[in-house]
């Protein structure tokens, strides 16, 4: 027991080592570039992972979710622009001083999205199907459009961070220093996560992605539910778009289109829906395979799109479920949800 205990374990609690010593490995090796790619895919499985609690565990697809994405990054970004120039922002009947502190400025883009994903979830829900996935990819499209018009901001072109946000004792200039904050708060989200969909919320959301006509004549408040999930995923999205403006330092309108949804869902699916580091994977295999095939060639998606085929024919569940192969080969069970 003890050892099939310690066999589902091992491959978490190898990555999770690997990726502490990962940047003491790249510096010896004379690799530091590295860093800040590890530091992106942290970023994008926290956003996967968000999509993944409202889509492999809800059930919900949806097309949206930069908006929530990108909404994050834009408060650190705007916030910054008014903390350089020294005006206030505008935001009737406030006057909002800027900040460069990541103690308020990224609450604050985690509230934003939070806000957001309430707006546009207790909206979405009341269609199913086909018309919610198009109903989730008209709003992040009206935000996209939003953004491009704040010419203030950059419009279209975006705009840079001087630097980024101050952390305190924390100097995440240094990329150190931000890729251990950014696995602390991966690792982090993994915990709560674990505990969230083993929990009876969990058990609820899964029985509603199921079968939700059942789950409603059991008494259970369906939408009630959903719309939690939904607004959960949206906050945590907000958190991944507040470290992606920092790692980059600079926002735009592109974090919000819906090609940027799409390349989310792609690692969920690709990662594994409906599991734990399914996402975390799948932003590994996704970001990876980009960074390879771009020196290749410039239309690596071509390449890039018979890969995938490959992935969901012969591994239907993700490629989470190559390792849940290698895991019940060696008598470790699957993995606890």
């Amino acid at each position: 027991m003890a050892d099939r205990k310690l066999i589902r374990l091992l491959p978490p609690l190898l990555f999770a080592v690997a990726l502490a010593l990962l940047p003491v490995l790249a510096e010896a090796a004379g690799r530091g570039y590295l860093i800040g790619v590890s530091t992106n895919v942290l970023i994008f499985a926290i956003a996967a992972s968000s999509l993944n609690l409202i889509l492999g565990y809800g059930g919900m697809v949806s097309l949206g979710h930069a908006a929530f994405f990108g909404s994050g990054a834009y408060v650190v970004g705007i916030l910054a622009h008014h903390a350089m120039w020294g005006a206030p922002l505008m935001v009737w009947p406030f006057h909002i001083g800027g900040t460069e502190s990541a103690f308020i400025a990224w609450p604050l883009a985690i509230l934003v999205s939070a806000l957001l994903a309430l707006v546009i979830g207790a909206i979405s829900l009341r269609t199913s199907g086909l018309y919610f996935i198009m109903i989730t990819l008209a709003f992040a499209q009206m935000l996209f459009f939003f953004f491009i018009a704040l010419n203030e901001y950059g419009g279209e072109d975006g705009m840079s961070l001087w630097n980024r946000s101050h952390a305190g004792p924390l100097d995440l200039n240094d990329n150190t220093q931000f890729f251990y904050l950014v696995l602390a708060f991966t690792l982090a989200l993994l915990f709560l996560k674990h505990r969230l969909v083993n929990s009876r919320f969990g058990v609820v959301l899964t029985g509603i992605r199921d079968n939700p006509r059942r789950m409603r004549a059991l008494g259970y408040p369906v939408r009630r539910y959903q719309l939690a999930a939904f607004t959960l995923a949206g906050a945590v999205a907000g958190l991944a778009g507040a470290l992606i403006a920092n790692q980059t330092e600079f926002v735009s309108p592109t974090f919000l289109h819906w090609t940027r949804s799409g390349e989310i869902l792609i690692m969920v699916v690709l990662g594994g829906m409906g599991t734990l580091f399914g996402p975390l994977l799948g932003a590994a295999a996704f970001l990876l395979l980009e960074e390879t095939l771009a020196d290749l060639t410039e239309h690596w998606m071509i390449i890039f799109g018979p890969l995938l085929l490959l992935v969901v024919l012969f591994a239907r569940g993700g490629l989470w479920s190559l390792v849940e192969r290698l895991r019940a080969a060696l008598g470790g069970g699957g993995e606890r949800r």
